[in-house]
């Protein structure tokens, strides 16, 4: 039987249904809203597998193609491995669903969500969000949701849900926001320096419209959900073996963890849980119950230190940046580099200028576009001390290159005042906690050493949070330890005059508003201190580019040349570029842009191409060139690629036999224009050039002695 449900979003309906399609999965749902449609189906094991110590949880989203009617590029025509923004959307989907697990279920979940069909209008990444959570309520699987999703712009100062993509071209905020009925448990945001309060009140609002689609979920399952799993967290646990962990290690922990440094504070916690494995005396069975109850007391002590005396396990207080050094030009051959170092945290960040030879084509469900901004996140295992192996970027990569590129994205240039593609490379050489946010950091400091005329400075914090009960501490700049037993992270990047970047992850039911307030105005005077010291370091973007970097000039010609520059099949532009050692970039709207380390060759490349583009003038005069001799005159190439007609009645005084007596292929000669018809074809005068300016005639005579003294009738 089929089931539907649906809520109006800004006056157009937004349904789900399930019973009709995908019905052997453990859940499926298809989620409408306009024509954009998109499939969410959950299978999970049914038993967990022996000795397995996780959730193993994994979520899935592709784009078909031919939902938005193509055919994939490539030698195979089909989809391959997914692409950013698949990418980034299975973390949308994991990281607000993730939390709602029940603590010690181990059987496998997958979750897989399906583009099936895209309209221009509406992105379905958010479809696929409620689809996910929807399938998991219908599954009967352990999950403590509904989770609704929505997407909210900012156009002409009123909050949008689910803008089209025409609102989000003009919006000045595009933030997504996941959460229960009971609070928010997700926020991913990009804005152009939005204020705090405006992010709140934008959050708030989400907020109200994910407890709608959260309510038309629960309303589904009434209907359509399979019998719940019977599953019980306390099974397989030992409470008297907890009691007997916590009395073990809760002192010996305390000491442990008020080492300061990240590795020896490992180190001794490593050798707190060995004392604590030898002196109860199990069997190797039992090693994972009792890491499982380590580690509860270990975290206890850790929130324990936070909320009840205000000290971090690096001696910091709540509201404390750690040391941050920063050294910029430290690659001598990158057009422009920064080391950021914030305490035991490192990024080195470069900035490449290109060309739009180097853009980035994105195939997409609304068609092809192009990128001339990007920003690429490395995380190496040497980083953290670890053996691992070396391979392609993670998908952690690619969600923290794009929080990143989100938040230095807002204060470039626009393309029209800076023609360079460019390319922003982190690479993290060291990590304990907030390493996306050093990359905002490294990547503003970088771009300004490479002379990108960036609107301001901008950087990033992260903060945390841990609460209990009544009590909550707020925790400025975290650290891995932080983040791994806290309730919260919250990474905030922006300006002095706003946010241009957010990120927010909850681990607990939600947070209060008042409680988002807080965390926004202790990251705001964080920032602020942070932007301070780049500021310290360079202030401004340099006014002179690396001398490795291209140079460029841009110059503007009528559309109409734009053929001829280009020539057939490019013979033209590359002809000027294998000349001058240049790279061209033409735009449709007549720029053209000559790229090249030495201005010499710039400036050839451009003389060859206003050459081409120069208009013939009536009246003027020109030294053209014969370029095909027949019986009635010559055409000769007044400038390059434009040819007249010299008849052989004008080529001199008197009456001529024939044009060849005068003139062969290649000679120049003085010309006159004397018309120009509405087709641009031209009759030229050599005759009257001659009578007109006298003075030019030795210039002809050296270069073409036989036309100076033609033989007569």
């Amino acid at each position: 039987m089929t089931h539907k449900v649906q809520v109006d979003i800004e006056g157009q309906p937004f349904s789900l249904e399930t019973g009709k399609v995908a019905r052997q999965a453990d859940g499926s749902v298809v989620v409408r809203f306009g024509d954009t449609m998109v499939l969410a189906t959950v299978v999970a094991a049914k038993t967990a597998r022996e000795g397995q110590d996780f959730f193993p949880l994994t979520v899935e989203y592709r784009e078909r193609a031919y939902a938005g009617g193509r055919i994939p590029g490539g030698y195979f025509k089909r989809e391959g491995a997914p692409v950013k923004k698949e990418i980034l959307t299975c973390r949308l989907i994991d990281r607000p669903i993730r939390p709602l697990f029940p603590d010690g279920f181990r059987n496998e979940v997958q979750v897989v969500c399906l583009a099936i069909s895209g309209d221009p209008e509406h992105d379905p990444d958010v479809l696929a969000m409620n689809g996910a959570s929807a399938a998991l309520c219908l599954s009967g699987i352990p999950f403590e949701g509904p989770v609704g999703a929505v997407r909210v712009g900012l156009v002409d100062g009123q909050f949008v849900a689910n803008p089209t993509t025409v609102q989000q071209e003009a919006s000045q905020l595009e933030l997504v926001v996941a959460g229960t009925e009971d609070g928010v448990l997700m926020v991913e945001a990009g804005a152009k320096e939005v204020s705090e309060d405006k992010m709140l009140e934008a959050i708030a609002f989400g907020h109200e419209q994910c407890k709608r689609l959260a309510r038309i979920q629960k309303e589904l399952a009434a209907r359509a959900a399979k019998p719940r799993w019977t599953f019980d967290p306390a099974a397989g646990r030992d409470p008297a073996l907890v009691v007997r962990v916590q009395s073990l290690a809760a002192a010996k922990l305390a000491s442990a963890l008020a080492v300061h440094e990240k590795h020896a504070r490992a180190e001794a916690v490593g050798r707190v849980f060995d004392e604590v494995w030898a002196a109860l005396g199990l069997d190797d069975s039992k090693k994972g119950l009792v890491r499982e109850a380590f580690e509860a007391v270990e975290s206890a002590e850790v929130r324990k230190m936070i909320v009840e005396r205000g000290i971090r396990v690096d001696g910091r207080k709540v509201n404390e940046i750690r040391p941050i050094t920063i050294e910029v030009a430290y690659l001598p051959r990158a057009h422009g580099s920064a080391l950021f170092t914030r305490g035991e945290t490192q990024a080195l960040v470069s900035t490449t200028l290109g060309t739009k030879a180097d853009e980035q084509k994105i195939e997409a469900l609304e068609g092809e576009s192009y990128r001339h901004f990007m920003l690429h996140y490395n995380f190496p295992s040497f980083s953290v001390g670890e053996v691992r192996r070396f391979g392609s970027p993670s998908r952690r990569d690619v969600g923290h290159g794009a929080l990143a590129e989100r938040a230095v994205e807002a204060v470039m240039p626009p393309k029209e005042e800076f023609p360079y593609t460019v390319r922003v490379v982190s690479d993290i050489l060291e990590s304990n906690g907030s390493s996306s946010m050093a990359t905002v950091c490294g990547a503003s400091l970088a771009l300004m050493d490479a002379a990108v005329p960036l609107k301001s400075h901008v950087a990033g914090i992260a903060m945390g949070l841990v609460k209990e009960g009544d009590k909550v501490g707020i925790l400025t700049d975290i650290m891995g330890t932080e983040d791994h037993y806290g309730d919260m992270d919250f990474k905030v990047a922006g300006s002095e005059k706003g946010v241009t970047a957010l990120q927010m992850d909850i681990k607990i039911t939600g947070v209060s508003v008042d409680i988002m307030r807080d965390a926004l105005r202790q990251a705001r005077e964080a920032r602020l201190t942070v932007l301070g010291k780049m500021r310290e370091v360079i202030e401004k973007p340099r006014t002179e580019l690396s001398p490795y970097a291209p140079r460029f000039v841009t110059i503007k010609i009528r559309q109409e040349k734009i053929r001829e520059i280009i020539g057939p099949g490019g013979k033209v532009v590359r002809g000027i570029q294998e000349a001058t050692g240049t790279k061209i970039d033409i735009e449709d709207d007549g720029r053209v842009t000559v790229f090249s380390p030495d201005s010499a060759s710039v400036q050839k490349a451009v003389g060859m191409i206003q050459d081409i583009c120069r208009e013939v003038e009536l009246d003027r005069i020109y030294l053209g060139k014969v370029k095909k001799i027949v019986e009635f005159g010559a055409f000769v190439e007044v400038i390059p690629n434009t040819e007249g007609l010299l008849h052989i009645s004008q080529i001199a005084e008197s009456r001529i036999r024939s044009v060849q007596d005068v003139l062969t292929e290649g000679d120049e000669v003085l010309v006159k224009v004397i018309e120009v018809d509405n087709n641009g074809k031209m009759r030229l005068s050599r005759k009257m050039a001659l009578r007109d300016q006298p003075a030019l005639a030795d210039k002809e005579r050296l270069k073409n002695p036989q036309a100076a003294n033609p033989p007569r009738d």
